[in-house]
């Protein structure tokens, strides 16, 4: 294949003269500026990350990844490819926001391809599937990748998660559905038009109905949207090969009433012979009936990616990553995408508007409380850690995070032997129980539970030094609980977030197709391997199957 230069980046750049329309949702379905219809016809865009293995990763989950949003040379190489595709959008998995993303993004604005981003990251940056919690450190890193791409007019959506729940573990839904919340919430106090979804793993039908109604119903009983996502992906790799044009029957019928827009947030199963995929699922997705209900899907994968012995790559890179060698599967989604012609009906004006229901029971297929976490305080954890006797101490460099899972399992292993407990920093999604601490960050956590056991042991001095990563603060001589009265007087608390300190400033509803100016904060740097922290010990996430193994 022919080296794309940054010479052609900068026409791509040159062809972006307006905006690109935004995209909105009324009712279940998704419209553009002018009323019309729009459906994702597009593909998945990232590399598969590095996998460290070790006991703080018994799942072996990628640990890094590769920004491809921040490679200019590398969004000038791909996008002739994701041109012959035909694609209007792609879905990119995890971003680093210290990074600059102007050239790209500019550059897939040109060509008229939208973005549907993860806020998340690797291990934990995401919220965890067994030991859930929505705390400062993950809203803060939502925001601030939010702030640095809400200039751009090519987003289209943010996913507070992907594969986060599965049928065996669903608790942590109440923890999704807080983070929806709370980023929709901010998304409107910065006049951003960019949907909120997440994307599912598909399953049984109990577990896709319970999961769906869940994530788009309304806990308060009052019919409001405040607490639904926008967008629901289902991971459905059901069609395999030349299949009947009935497969996808069942999943219409099943979603046939839902409330708020749905599309495959990835589609295109290896699991048949002779293995080459001839994307005829295309045809029947974009058509009738499916279009009554669906609003079109992302093809797996552009680059290679394994999962289950199978690999879902359509274009491989060179040694020197300078060029793409695309292969049969490539040719055959370009050739399906061709033949795609959008259905117009509803038009915006009659579309019926979504309405809320009550959140589904607690079952078999679901153990999710309608109750749900507050919204991270970061003003109000940071007041609590100023008061607190016993703290841990942050290394200078180096990763610290296995060493904070470990140590929260020692002292709250210690904790009752002092008639205490770790309840204050603890979450039970089934319950809808929420320590009154939960919502701080891993480490305000750990402190906040030394200083209860510091606090219960008399303040003896070795009741605060667990092997030399505790210290103590002799200034201070409030108890937690005490410091906690102080910091959180309404613990309970729902409100609009703001940005953490530091983080870049939001660019809202201005939309710039150009390259823009500011927000990245590297200058020309482009995104190689970023090196992501191996998960807390008692907080791996833990998410099986599908293309959860590949991606957070």
């Amino acid at each position: 294949m022919k080296f794309y230069s940054i010479l052609a980046l900068g026409a791509a750049l040159m062809t972006s003269v307006a905006a690109l329309p935004k995209i909105t949702r009324t009712g279940r379905y998704l419209y553009s500026a002018d009323g019309t219809r729009f459906f994702v016809k597009g593909i998945a865009y990232q590399q598969q990350g590095l996998i460290v293995s070790g006991p703080d990763n018994p799942l072996n989950q990628p640990s890094t990844f590769v920004d491809q949003l921040a490679d200019d040379k590398g969004c000038a190489r791909d996008l002739p490819q994701l041109k012959k595709l035909g694609v209007n959008a792609i879905r990119a998995y995890s971003v680093d926001s210290t990074l600059n993303h102007d050239s790209c993004m500019a550059a897939l604005s040109g060509a008229g391809i939208y973005v549907i981003l993860d806020l998340t990251l690797p291990l934990n940056g995401s919220i965890d599937t067994t030991q859930p919690t929505w705390g400062t450190n993950l809203l803060d890193q939502y925001i601030k990748t939010i702030n640095v791409f809400s200039k751009y007019d090519n987003i289209l959506a943010f996913n507070v998660g992907n594969e986060v729940l599965t049928a065996d573990a669903t608790n942590a839904a109440p923890f999704l559905k807080a983070a929806a919340r709370d980023i929709k919430a901010y998304l409107t106090s910065i006049s951003s038009s960019a949907l909120v979804g997440y994307a599912d793993i598909d399953g049984a039908s109990s577990f896709r109905d319970a999961v769906s109604a869940y994530l788009s119903c309304d806990p308060s009983g009052a019919g409001k949207g405040d607490t639904s996502i926008d967008l629901f992906g289902l991971n459905n790799y059901e069609w395999c090969g030349d299949a009947a044009t009935t497969t996808y029957d069942g999943i219409n019928k099943e979603f046939a009433n839902y409330n708020v827009a749905a599309y495959f947030s990835e589609f295109g199963s290896e699991n048949c012979s002779p293995g080459v995929r001839p994307w005829t699922e295309v045809g029947t997705l974009f058509a009738s009936p499916m279009t009554d209900v669906w609003s079109g899907g992302l093809a797996f994968s552009y680059f290679p990616a394994s999962s289950a012995g199978h690999e879902f790559g359509m274009a491989t890179l060179s040694s020197d990553n300078s060029s793409v060698t695309t292969n049969t599967d490539f040719d055959n989604l370009a050739s399906q995408y061709a033949k795609v012609s959008f259905v117009t009906t509803p038009a915006q004006a009659s579309a019926a508007q979504s309405t809320f229901g009550a959140c589904p029971a607690e079952g078999a297929s679901l153990a999710a409380s309608a109750a749900l976490p507050p919204t991270p305080n970061d003003s109000a954890c940071a007041c609590v850690a100023s008061k607190l006797g016993c703290s841990f101490k942050v290394p200078a460099n180096g990763d610290f995070t296995a060493l904070v899972g470990t140590l929260t399992g020692q002292v709250c292993g210690l904790l009752p032997n002092v008639n205490g407990s770790c309840a204050d920093i603890g979450a039970n999604g089934t319950a809808g129980v929420y320590g009154i601490m939960a919502q701080c960050d891993p480490v305000t956590r750990l402190s906040y539970a030394f200083s209860q056991f510091y606090e219960l042991s008399a303040r003896v001095d070795t009741s605060c030094d667990f092997s030399g990563n505790a210290t103590i603060n002799p200034s201070l001589v409030t108890a937690p609980s005490a410091a906690v009265s102080q910091c959180l007087p309404s613990p309970s608390a729902v409100f609009t977030p703001t940005a953490p300190a530091g983080a870049s400033s939001a660019a809202g509803a201005s939309g710039t197709s150009a390259a823009g100016t500011g927000g990245g904060g590297t200058g020309g740097k482009t995104g190689g391997a970023m090196s992501v922290r191996v998960g807390l010990a008692a907080a791996v996430v833990c998410v099986l199957g599908g293309m959860g193994l590949v991606w957070m």
